[in-house]
């Protein structure tokens, strides 16, 4: 569903009516989304700037048609938000609350499923379709539509190499923060294909980190792709945490590595193997995506 968002996907925003939740719907209205409606405990409010406010997800999809929605609410309550918007029959979740518990992700990870639906998070910034919308808070000043796909796990230096390619003229074409953590919902290996067969896209940009195993999976993914034939789009990488010290802690609660599995060296071999162009820093990674699209 990622790939067909678009400023007229109606959008329902969950916890609209705290100060977080005012604050990014209106920075997200700002730049397009179409947020038909909020929910809110209270029984006070009947609207929120214009955004007609409901007590449940049911009556705000029953009222607007809602397909997708953003949870602003705090970690130990997006495993009932999520819930509660499946069974109204919203097909994308994006949660961006940091720190949610390992247990309540695994049982949002097998709800997802058997709805047959998408989340993406934990501890996003959100997803993007430049020039159309966005659900999170990515930076406007780093969003522009272009021909590059970006996947993330960390927000910030996505926000930068996205800038830097806007910079250089080149924007992109979709942008999703899959997290930080070690258990979430869509990961690198589930955005190949909807990347792969995105008429905007031309090209990929993959910014990982150190531990886990998202990127090797990633590898295998695009390597049985080439198989068939259907890889035809350059990939370009950076790993975060090149510097890294054994045993000290880094960032993302998702950056564990395990023996041979998670580290630097592994990932590189496998990206590489799997026919990724992989950079040290995004300096390089920015000035090779804008030779290649443009020469």
């Amino acid at each position: 569903m990622i790939a067909t968002l678009s400023r007229a996907t109606p959008v329902l925003m969950q916890g609209i009516s705290g100060r977080m939740g005012r604050s990014h719907a209106a920075g997200m209205r700002a730049y397009g989304t179409n947020i038909v409606a909020g929910t809110a405990t209270r029984d006070d409010l009947a609207e929120i700037d214009g955004v007609p406010v409901f007590r449940d997800c049911a009556a705000a999809v029953a009222a607007t048609g809602a397909v997708a929605s953003i949870a602003m609410v705090p970690p130990a309550d997006v495993r009932a938000a999520v819930q509660e918007a499946l069974e109204a029959g919203i097909r994308l979740v994006v949660t961006i609350a940091e720190g949610v518990p390992v247990h309540d992700a695994l049982a949002v990870g097998r709800a997802v499923r058997a709805a047959g639906a998408t989340w993406v998070g934990p501890s996003t910034p959100g997803l993007a379709v430049p020039g159309e919308m966005k659900l999170g808070f990515l930076p406007d000043a780093a969003l522009r539509p272009g021909p590059v796909a970006i996947m993330s796990k960390s927000g910030t230096l996505s926000y930068e190499i996205g800038w830097r390619l806007a910079q250089a003229g080149l924007g992109q074409s979709l942008w999703v923060g899959v997290g930080g953590d070690p258990v979430k919902g869509v990961r690198f290996a589930d955005l190949l294909d909807p990347f792969l067969s995105h008429a905007r896209t031309a090209a990929i940009v993959l910014v990982g980190e150190v531990g886990g195993d998202e990127e090797e999976q990633f590898a295998a993914a695009l390597a049985a792709a080439a198989a068939g034939a259907d890889a035809a789009k350059p990939v370009f990488a950076v790993i975060a945490g090149q510097e890294a010290k054994e045993g000290v802690a880094m960032g993302h609660a998702g950056a564990l590595t395990f023996g041979a599995t998670g580290t630097m060296h592994s990932k590189r071999a496998a990206l590489e193997q799997a026919g990724v162009r992989v950079f040290a820093t995004m300096e390089r990674l920015v000035a090779d995506c804008v030779a290649r699209l443009r020469g």
